[in-house]
């Protein structure tokens, strides 16, 4: 077992139907089960041909979504030379048979599809593949491909279509309000099928961002919403409704999902059942900040910045919604420092004040909190009404948690 993360991982491998083996367990310097980097390395090395993970079919330990021991399907891209095929085993057959709300990337077939779709995309546009496919991450919310082309990597994202925004159309429109130099660029996109292909982006992800990185992102993603608000609704169609009116009507449902499967306990429901009788007096005193409601990115913490050191670009925007600016501007306060958090704050006020004279953004900030922690347990309940079974483990106790966050927010 490494013993720096205490992550070890075994692997039942295929190809083309057949079933080729129990590999494992190997020791991995990566805690995170959704990253397959180095673990697809050391079993393209053994199986002498590519291999990619197709999905974690279970875990023992850990938490966090990282340590213990992680078990995953792979598909060998090729036949290996050295392995027969073998009988599964009932285990292995349950492990590996069908499941009901399986990822369309968490299927040998639907893998090699979506790295079909890149391929060609790739090549109409003039940058054919020039090397191995690298699998970065696999998980129930994404899958993410590094492809190598003469003219730099290009990146394969493929997501659920059924529970996430289109991420070429939501890039669109942020580059289009905001400038070009804000999002990624779009090389290829097929949203029906969840996939978008995008031009490199240089960089690092800003996790620990300094003061510049943390006003370059919030300058820019509060130009990009005041024109996206101009355009209201008409301007976010197909994209889901998650204002403040839609998160309070749905948080009594929501509760009452959480008391049949025990998560809360009872003073801890009782609580959170009378905060969600005050959620529509909450929703007025938040409208009369005077923020306009508008395209809203859903996820805005600085891992999901990405800067080089000059220019700064915002990624992953399959959570992008209709909503409340101030969902955004709440949602660095958990990955930041105080100090740092008290600019970003201060630069997000400060920027929609400039741009919407009147408005009370501090006064957002103060009040939005339980409707913001509200809306992500709403959203991770969504996340586990469309997983399968045992992808479950990346998101249990969430949407219980984000509650109890809701009403400490309260006071």
């Amino acid at each position: 077992m490494d013993q720096e993360t205490g992550r070890t991982a075994a692997v039942h491998l295929t190809h083309d139907g057949d079933y080729l083996g129990l590999l494992g367990p190997f020791g991995l310097t990566d805690p995170w089960w959704s990253s397959v980097g180095t673990l697809t390395e050391r079993l393209s090395a053994e199986a002498g041909v590519p291999v990619v993970v197709v999905r974690l079919v279970g875990v023992t330990g850990g938490e966090g979504c990282s340590g213990g021991h992680t078990v995953y399907h792979a598909e060998a891209l090729e036949r290996p030379a050295d392995r027969a095929p073998r009988p599964a085993g009932p285990e292995a057959e349950a492990l590996l048979g069908p499941a009901e709300r399986r990822a369309g990337w968490a299927t040998p077939a639907g893998l090699r599809a979506a790295l079909d779709w890149a391929e060609r995309a790739l090549t109409a546009v003039g940058r054919p593949v020039a090397g191995p496919v690298e699998q970065v991450r696999t998980w129930n919310l994404s899958g993410v491909f590094r492809l190598p082309t003469a003219a730099g990597p290009a990146w394969l994202k493929v997501i659920n279509p059924a529970f996430n925004a289109s991420e070429g159309e939501a890039i669109a429109l942020f580059g289009a309000a905001a400038g070009p130099a804000l999002v990624p660029t779009v090389l290829a996109a097929d949203p029906a099928h969840g996939r978008v292909l995008l031009d490199d982006v240089p960089g690092e992800d800003c996790w620990g961002p300094s003061a510049e990185e943390v006003a370059q992102a919030v300058t820019g993603l509060v130009t990009a919403q005041v024109a996206l608000a101009a355009e209201g609704r008409a301007g976010a169609a197909g994209l889901p409704d998650r204002t403040p009116g839609a998160v309070a009507a749905a948080v009594p449902g929501l509760l009452d999902r959480l008391a049949a499967t025990a998560e809360l306990t009872g003073e801890e429901l009782d609580a959170a059942r009378a905060l969600a009788a005050r959620l529509p007096e909450l929703v007025g005193e938040l409208a009369a900040c005077g923020l306009p409601e508008t395209v809203v990115h859903g996820d805005f913490h600085p891992g999901n910045w990405r800067s080089d050191g000059s220019g700064l670009v915002v990624i992953d925007f399959a959570d992008t919604c209709f909503g409340h600016p101030v969902t955004d501007g709440l949602r660095p306060r958990g990955f930041v420092d105080g100090e740092r958090w008290e600019q970003a704050a201060g630069e997000w006020a400060r920027a929609w004040r400039e741009r919407v004279p009147g408005c009370l953004p501090e006064r957002a900030l103060e009040l939005a909190g339980p409707l913001v922690h509200f809306g992500y347990a709403l959203r991770y309940q969504e996340f586990l009404d469309h997983i399968e079974d045992s992808e479950r483990p990346y998101h249990e106790g969430d949407p219980a948690a984000e509650v109890r966050h809701a009403v400490a927010a309260a006071g």
